[in-house]
């Protein structure tokens, strides 16, 4: 019956009544499958044209007989239930290796998985329409409509070169597709070099290439200094300011004008100085003590008065929101704003009048804070110390202004221990620091230690960002009106986490408590404190910390939860955060008058902040293990002592004692498949019964490495 009806439409043109009802037949035979108007005039072997069946397909559409997507292509509805449960979002989507990907939707607990083909072209951090649905007990699932937003246009890459046309292969891997080249936009690009590549037009069906054109050409693939500025380009940051932004820079002049001392607090005859990494040209914080006449103590927190220079809608000011960041690499920085003004203008340098932003508290004989004031001041470093040096002068007890350090040390370990009292969580992760050669190799890996000084200057600068968040919250409530603001937040952890973390900790006699939040930060604190006589708890803060929620940038303040404080902002680093940028402006206006900026948008650019942070992040991340695996190509064959530091399906990951290495080793290498727990923090070997938990010693061999995929392999030394 069916063939004879078929025969009735083969090669005939339908009249639109009759094409809609051989379409819902079709589709009713293949209910799975997704077809555009071409693909439906091949299976139905009709005269009729792309555009009428196009046009038939979208009205079966809107009539909810089909389902259409953002790329001309069509599928039979589901259910009625799968219509009414489908709903549209907006997020970013974070791609997989694989090409599936995770849409990070606000208003969802879940990401939304999309799989590989539904993904619509889209990619790594991509602004995207994805219309979802829920598996009952399982994550949501859907298929991206369309891509509202690029996360970037530019690329990094090698060019391949044909007599026809060149093609560019993306070093990202979670970017499938390669990008096509006319040979007149390859800027001389040779085969086989590594180059940046700008996206002049992105193809919306599936599997077509974009096509680009080569902006830079970077040489011969293997440079070192070529893969920094991969790894930056790669996470969306553009190497170079534009022009017009230069320019913007190199106008703006560094006269400290009598008209402007006149409207500000001169600071400048009060004992000032920095206190910073020993590489940094960049001074955005300084710290001035004074001591009052009625027995008090003044110290102030000044910050570089980035917004004197950067002004709301000018190239400088987007272009710093659009960087929002300034990226550090193991062996250079990508500042947010031009050298002119991050090395020149806005650093507070030693033996200079600079204009500051500043935040000054006066301490009774108890400790207390009695007063506090913030506005715009003139400040003048008298010294730059780095933290070395002044790491020494409090160890000395002798050197220049000692009793300044020695003051404002008391003062920083008295906030200190209110901070830790009131139940902020002492974790602190491993920072890896490098010393490289002239050529940038790595000649030793280390963990930075973080003693006194460092200390200091952080509790200071928590101080400053914790009463600006309050004093702008506390304005609001009195004025009967939130004042919308840039906080820094920081929710709870994850409950499903903790709780494995809990099972886990218990198996090695350690008890965590986790019916509160306060439970969950006591246990925290004193599982930091074990950690330092016990090795086998030190592996369990690493796995603590990833059950913490990332800290983010919001209008809607929900305190932050690592530090215990209810209000917290970041106001003490404008050179390198365009958060800090927009604190500023609020908070000069609120000291002037009422000012409230438009919440959506505001909130719009928070996201925007806190998702550059997260990708500069990664880049950070990236050139740490690229480092890594540099250094350790000079120890194949060697051994090291490691620690479990993490389990996937294929096998454990090893963390190296002293570099902080990380390498895997395949289940295949210990002769005999092995169980994962669903917490993945423990494997059981199904033969032997032998366990393999996060956190225990092992010796590995170095095998192998590879630079290009930041790998390391090794094995397990037999015996250890």
């Amino acid at each position: 019956m069916s063939r004879n009806k078929k025969s009735k439409t083969k090669g005939r043109k339908l009249n639109a009544h009759f094409l809609k009802i051989e379409l819902q037949k079709l589709f009713r035979r293949h209910p799975k499958k997704r077809l555009n108007a071409k693909q439906a005039i091949k299976k139905l072997k009709i005269a009729n044209n792309k555009d009428s069946v196009h046009d038939a397909l979208t009205k079966l559409a809107n009539d909810g007989k089909l389902y259409h997507f953002g790329d001309g292509s069509f599928r039979l509805e589901r259910s009625e239930k799968y219509k009414e449960d489908r709903k549209t979002y907006v997020g970013r989507i974070d791609m997989t290796q694989r090409g599936a990907g995770f849409v990070i939707v606000d208003e969802l607990e879940q990401d939304i998985y999309v799989p590989a083909k539904y993904v619509n072209t889209a990619l790594n951090g991509d602004k995207v329409e994805v219309s979802a649905y829920a598996k009952s007990g399982r994550r949501p699932e859907g298929e991206v409509i369309k891509v509202l937003q690029r996360a970037t246009d530019y690329f990094i890459g090698t060019l391949r070169s044909s007599k026809k046309y060149a093609i560019v292969i993306p070093d990202k891997m979670n970017m499938p597709v390669d990008i096509f080249i006319d040979h007149e936009d390859t800027k001389g690009a040779r085969d086989g070099e590594k180059v940046i590549v700008r996206v002049k037009k992105w193809h919306n069906k599936k599997n077509h290439s974009p096509i680009g054109e080569v902006t830079s050409v970077l040489g011969e693939v293997g440079s070192h200094d070529i893969e920094m500025k991969a790894i930056l380009i790669s996470n969306g940051f553009n190497l170079d300011f534009p022009e017009d932004v230069l320019a913007e820079a190199a106008a703006l002049s560094g006269e400290i004008t009598p008209e402007e001392v006149e409207v500000r607090r001169d600071m400048r005859t009060t004992t000032t100085f920095t206190i910073d990494p020993e590489t940094a040209k960049d001074f955005d914080d300084a710290l001035s003590l004074k001591y009052l006449e009625n027995g008090n103590i003044e110290v102030g927190v000044h910050i570089a008065d980035v917004t004197h220079y950067v002004k709301s809608g000018t190239a400088l000011d987007k272009e710093a929101f659009s960087r929002s960041t300034s990226v550090y690499l193991v062996d250079r920085v990508l500042p947010m704003l031009p050298e002119r003004l991050s090395n020149e203008l806005c650093s507070l340098r030693p033996h200079e009048d600079k204009y500051t932003f500043s935040a000054v508290f006066e301490f009774d004989q108890k400790n207390k804070i009695v007063n506090r004031w913030f506005g715009k001041t003139i400040t003048h470093s008298d010294r730059r110390f780095a933290y070395e040096e002044a790491q020494e002068i409090l160890e000395a007890g002798e050197g220049e202004f000692i009793k300044e350090i020695k003051e404002l040390d008391r003062l920083a370990k008295v906030l200190r221990r209110k901070k830790f009292k009131d139940g902020a969580i002492a974790f602190e992760a491993d920072e890896v620091k490098f010393r490289l050669d002239d050529n940038g190799d790595p000649v030793e890996v280390y963990v930075k230690e973080r003693k006194e000084a460092h200390l200091l200057i952080e509790d200071f600068m928590l101080l400053a960002n914790r009463e600006v968040a309050e004093f702008i919250y506390n304005k609001g409530k009195e004025e009967g009106r939130e004042i919308p603001f840039v906080y820094r937040v920081h929710d709870l952890p994850n409950a499903d986490k903790v709780a494995d973390l809990a099972r886990f900790a218990k198996e090695l006699d350690f008890d965590i408590k986790f019916n509160t939040p306060s439970d969950i930060a006591n246990s925290y604190n004193a599982l930091a404190k074990a950690a330092r006589k016990d090795p086998a708890l030190r592996m369990l803060e690493p796995i603590a910390i990833r059950t913490m929620s990332k800290a983010e940038y919001t209008s809607d303040n929900i305190g932050h939860y690592g530090l215990s404080f209810d209000y917290y902002s970041h106001f003490t680093s404008p050179i390198r955060r365009y958060s800090d940028v927009l604190a500023h402006r609020i908070l000069e206006k609120n000291l002037k008058g009422s000012y409230r900026e438009n919440k959506v948008n505001l909130e719009e650019k928070n996201k925007h902040i806190s998702l550059q942070e997260r990708k500069a992040m990664e880049a950070e991340r990236e050139s740490v293990k690229y480092k890594q695996v540099q250094f350790m190509e000079e120890h194949i064959g060697q051994v090291f002592d490691g620690h479990i530091s993490g389990m996937i399906d294929r096998g454990i990951f090893v963390e190296l004692d002293h570099s902080k290495a990380e390498g895997l080793i395949g289940f295949d290498k210990f002769g005999e498949p092995f169980d994962l727990e669903d917490s993945r923090l423990k494997a059981v070997g199904l033969r032997t019964k032998k366990e393999l938990k996060m956190g225990d010693p092992v010796r590995v061999k170095i095998i192998s490495t590879d630079l290009a995929k930041r790998q390391i392999e090794m094995e397990v030394v037999e015996g250890a």
